[in-house]
């Protein structure tokens, strides 16, 4: 099963890091935030990737071209131009896909279409952190049988609020500052969510496409009582990176 992952944002709120590398780049605890992600689905058996890229997309690009040799130990044979790698590495499928610089999340994702298929994928963003079980989440997927299940974290913020009634969405709400159940990302979708993404750069996902699931009570909210956490400014950086060592240990 493919995972779909956000990375094309300009991560403005993090300017002194962004300035020169894309937002799910970022290190912490060492390993860029990207990193992180993938190694949580390559955890519960999910390695096959695809990377929506927008702005320095080509940094994510060079990252892993060069991951083998820049990652790990190796020994170099100069005579036959070959490098001999003397430990394991990811054995990862990643698909590069370039989505635009100003492209909505939504309009990202169905711009990868071709590369998803028709078949049930995940996805989730590029800047969160979280210990969420992938596996019991494809199970509650597919358990509760709706077109999308979005993780639940309960937070007080400003992301999007999830109105639940039997572990079904009612409404979805975006930007509304108080207690409730908050969209945590790492989604799972059957194909159909791509007939509810209609404008090919300006569709946001959070808004008109979860909206609209929701209204149609297709949109399944999986509950993570578990680590969690957005990673949308430089402070942020600064605090995961003091605590990284409690939450980073299945690694």
């Amino acid at each position: 099963m493919k995972v779909v992952i956000l990375c094309g944002g300009k991560g403005l709120r993090m300017y002194e890091l962004t300035e020169d590398m894309p937002k799910p780049m970022a290190l912490v605890c060492g390993k860029p935030m990207l990193w992180h992600i993938m190694k949580n689905y390559k955890h519960f058996g999910f390695d096959d990737f695809i990377l929506l890229l927008g702005y320095k997309g080509e940094k994510i690009k060079e990252y892993f071209v060069d991951y083998a040799w820049k990652g790990h130990n190796f020994r170099l044979d100069t005579g036959k131009g070959s490098i001999e790698l003397l430990e394991d590495q990811e054995d990862w499928k990643i698909t590069f896909v370039d989505t635009g610089l100003e492209t909505m999340t939504g309009s990202r994702i169905k711009r990868a279409k071709d590369y998803i298929g028709n078949e049930t994928f995940m996805a989730t963003y590029g800047d969160g952190l979280s210990d969420v079980d992938i596996n019991k989440l494809l199970a509650y997927h597919r358990q509760m049988g709706k077109i999308a299940t979005v993780t639940g974290v309960k937070k007080k913020t400003q992301y999007g609020i999830l109105t639940v009634e039997d572990g079904i969405a009612t409404s979805f709400a975006e930007k509304e500052n108080f207690d409730g159940l908050i969209n945590g990302g790492f989604f799972v979708f059957e194909p159909e969510i791509f007939d509810y993404i209609n404008d090919e750069t300006n569709c946001v996902l959070e808004q008109e496409p979860l909206k609209n699931l929701a209204s149609d009570r297709q949109l399944a909210v999986y509950t993570h009582d578990g680590y969690w956490t957005a990673c949308d400014t430089y402070s942020d950086i600064l605090k995961l990176n003091k605590e990284c060592s409690k939450h980073w240990k299945v690694w």
